[in-house]
């Protein structure tokens, strides 16, 4: 054994061995070593940063202050990160209490999760259905008459010429020649009502979306005529 200590062989493999060590021990991405500090924002953080913004001041966020707000984000967590390095978090009666509350938070959520039964279903449909309803569609053919061509008497001769369509179809020939030309369009298929508000006025959108369908009706006064 003294004979093999005194080798210079067995004193080269010693070397190597403690040199492969040293290696693996401070190697890249070797066990005991914190890997690189990284902070990585989803898509989804992004988004919810964009829509706190648009919660708070009713319009979409410039790009500047945008960037304030991921800068802010990111600050946020390289501080958080900082302060669990240094053990901030330890022994602190307030972070005791609020980690106690969320996993309160999160036993009720688990406790009260069970499939919903059928009934139950159908009762809070009926209770919330509204929040599935589509608005209504309307498709209509309208004749305009101008106030400023019949100088004031615009509902005089539309009431007239609603006495002449009594009973005619709605693409009756007579129709254009009892109307004055219109700046968009004379007839509207499957529009919205928040759509006609927009192009007639709110006035003219409710009074349509009563009217019977299948006949002439009116005169319903829009914010042209």
């Amino acid at each position: 054994m003294k004979r093999l200590l005194r080798e210079p062989l067995f004193h080269f493999l010693l070397i190597g061995v403690a040199l492969f060590g040293i290696y693996r021990l401070t190697a890249p991405g070797a066990v005991g070593i914190e890997p690189a500090r990284e902070i990585r924002l989803s898509r989804e953080e992004l988004a919810q940063l964009a829509l706190l913004f648009q919660s708070q001041w009713r319009r979409d966020p410039t790009p500047g202050e945008y960037g304030r707000m991921v800068e802010g984000k990111i600050q946020q967590e390289v501080l958080y990160r900082e302060a669990l390095a240094m053990g901030l978090d330890k022994n602190d009666e307030i972070v005791k209490r609020r980690m106690a509350q969320k996993m309160q938070f999160l036993a009720e959520d688990v406790a009260n999760s069970r499939e919903p039964t059928t009934g139950e279903l159908k009762t809070w449909f009926e209770k919330n259905s509204t929040l599935f309803a589509q608005p209504p569609r309307l498709s209509f053919r309208h004749l305009y008459f101008s106030p400023d061509r019949r100088a004031g008497h615009a509902r005089e001769d539309a009431e007239r010429a609603l006495a002449k369509l009594a009973g005619q179809p709605e693409d009756s020939k007579i129709a254009d020649s009892l109307a004055d030309p219109f700046m968009f369009q004379d007839y509207y298929r499957d529009r919205a009502p928040d759509f006609l508000g927009k192009e007639f006025g709110p006035r003219f959108a409710v009074a349509v979306e009563k009217i019977r369908p299948n006949a002439w009706q009116g005169p319903v006064e829009s914010g042209f005529g």
